[in-house]
């Protein structure tokens, strides 16, 4: 499949400009929240923020 098929046929996804988080009561707990991230089909992470991996972003430093 080229990439412009991939490109036509890939799930929504959202950025920051399409999601607004308001304050508000929950009676969620903060432990079980779910914060996990799929960076690839077999790795995942407990943190939902991942570096850019530009070199003015993260140095071989920080890795």
């Amino acid at each position: 499949m080229g990439f412009r098929a991939k490109f036509e046929n890939a799930e929504k996804a959202l950025t920051f400009n399409d999601v607004l988080l308001l304050p508000g009561w929950t009676t969620l707990e903060p432990n079980d929240a779910n914060v996990m991230t799929n960076v690839t089909k077999n790795i995942k992470l407990n943190i939902p923020l991942i570096a850019s991996p530009m070199d003015t972003v993260t140095e071989a430093e920080m890795a």
